[in-house]
This record gives structure tokens, sequence and C-alpha cells, in this order.
């Protein structure tokens, strides 16, 4: 979440520009997006690490831990926790 969450709120900065009510699905999109790359950057640094022994990369797994993650970032968005980056720029001017 340090990484994710940050990245998909960036990611999303462009979508909240055009219209506020695309910020949660551009940031869900940049989050699911930062974790698919987070998985292979680790797949592929693992493989190149250890080619004796490969490990398949659980995606079934991947993909649960991913759909939590979205559920509590719609839930923190939905209560007002994590506002869209149009509104955090309102408060700076």
């Amino acid at each position: 979440m340090v990484i994710n969450v940050p990245l998909a709120y960036i990611f999303s900065l462009p979508f909240s520009l055009i219209d506020q009510r695309l910020f949660l699905p551009g940031f869900i999109l940049g989050y699911w997006l930062s974790n698919l790359l987070g998985f292979l950057m680790l797949h592929w640094g693992g493989e190149n690490l250890i080619r004796q022994h490969r490990t398949p990369v659980s995606i079934r797994r991947s993909l649960i831990i991913s759909t939590l993650y979205s559920i509590i970032i719609i839930i923190f968005v939905l209560l007002e926790w994590l506002s869209p980056p149009t509104e955090m720029l309102k408060r700076f001017q």
C-alpha cells in the first residue's frame, strides 16, 4: 500500500481533472495496474535470483489480495477519507 496507493492516486489525477466522478474508477484502474506491474517485477526478480528452483506465481491469491485492497480503497473514497486530487489542490490555493 505504501507504493501502490500513491501511484494510483497520481494516476487518477488526470481523470479527476476531466470529471471528479472519474476519480474512483481511475484510482482503482491505477491501483490494479501498479499491482500487476509489481507482481511481474517480483516474479521476474525472483526468477533471476533463483534460477534452479522456480515457484509458480499464485495469480488467484494475488487477485484476492488486490480485490480486498480495492474494496478498502472504495470504502475510503465513499467515506471521504480519501479525496480526489482536485480537492487536495483546492485546499492549497
